[in-house]
């Protein structure tokens, strides 16, 4: 008897602490942030993570009144940037803008970090936008077929620049190669603003970056686009065919924006960051603005981020495994 009584006292003993930490965690949140948010984007500036992720974080520096600092980590297809979030205090005030590359690298390299298990997914942000096949204003490729029909006469003799190896350029690459059966070489670059200047210069053939990085250098003709990767075209770039009308249907590719935290990251600061981001893809200007770029908002919850992740994972998995197999 005397053993069960003195269970009852420690039993409200811990669900007062419980209440306490619960009611703690409730008023960091509600305070949260004091203090300047660190936004890690694992790519150089310049490149479409770099712009996307300055946009997003001028937006939520207004709406939480604290300073948001872009830190650019570049290195490794975005793995350096990565590791540095994984490994940061789990306090709110450190955060990574993930982009396409993020579900492509499990599939091509070993990670210092597991993509799922070491993060907290607070929102996805937008989809879009497209690559474009592009070329130096002086190559003699005008269209898509021609630079199939040259690859599959000089095979292994075609470079393609890309932002490195995993990234959403080096992604169209594999499609091309799995859809065509042509030998081409990937040549990656430390971020798409390098890659760009090989091609602009003529050291590399091709290229096939983002739409908001390309769209200024394709305006001043700088370079020349062959085709956009979407579904559909561009309605920045509307005179410009897909992928598909130039002879290669099913060839789709897009990609996203995100934002996460290091996992544990209090529940209660996800939240609050979650309904920032769902309230910032909701103004119009912001609508406006991304819309500029070829981009959709979509403002999700983290589970529905974090599914999303997971599927991207295993389907680009699939497209690699598939690249490989027809290069054998």
């Amino acid at each position: 008897m005397s053993s069960a009584r003195a269970v009852v006292p420690l039993i409200g003993v811990t669900l007062s602490a419980m209440a306490c930490l619960v009611m703690l965690t409730k008023a960091v949140a509600q305070e949260y942030p004091t203090k300047p948010i660190r936004f890690i984007i694992p790519f150089p500036a310049s490149g479409f993570s770099d712009i996307l992720g300055r946009v997003v974080g001028l937006r939520l520096a207004d709406s939480v009144k604290q300073p948001v600092v872009i830190d650019n980590r570049p290195g490794a297809s975005g793995n350096i940037g990565a590791e540095i979030a994984a490994k940061a205090q789990p306090d709110g005030y450190t955060l990574l803008i993930n982009a396409f590359n993020y579900v492509i690298n499990p599939s091509v390299m070993a990670l210092p970090f597991d993509p799922i298990r070491d993060f907290a997914p607070i929102s996805l942000i937008a989809d879009g936008p497209a690559q474009v096949m592009a070329v130096g204003p002086s190559s003699p490729f005008t269209t898509v077929k021609d630079v199939i029909a040259y690859a599959r006469a000089k095979p292994g003799q075609l470079n393609f620049a890309t932002a490195g190896t995993g990234t959403s350029p080096h992604l169209a690459v594999e499609l091309l190669r799995s859809m065509t059966g042509i030998e081409v070489v990937q040549v990656p670059y430390k971020g798409s603003v390098l890659a760009l200047s090989a091609v602009v210069s003529g050291e590399i053939a091709i290229t096939f970056p983002n739409l908001p990085v390309a769209v200024p250098m394709l305006k001043a003709g700088k370079l020349r686009g062959l085709a956009v990767s979407s579904a559909r075209r561009s309605p920045v770039l509307p005179d410009l065919p897909t992928m598909q009308e130039s002879g290669l249907p099913g060839f789709e590719l897009g990609g996203f924006l995100g934002l996460l935290a290091p996992r544990n990251t209090p529940q209660a600061i996800i939240k609050k960051l979650n309904g920032e981001v769902l309230a910032m893809t909701r103004q119009r200007d912001f609508i406006e603005r991304l819309d500029t770029f070829g981009m959709q908002p979509v403002g999700t919850t983290p589970e529905a981020f974090e599914r999303f992740m997971r599927d991207q994972i295993a389907k680009w998995a699939a497209v690699f495994k598939g690249a490989r197999a027809s290069q054998k």
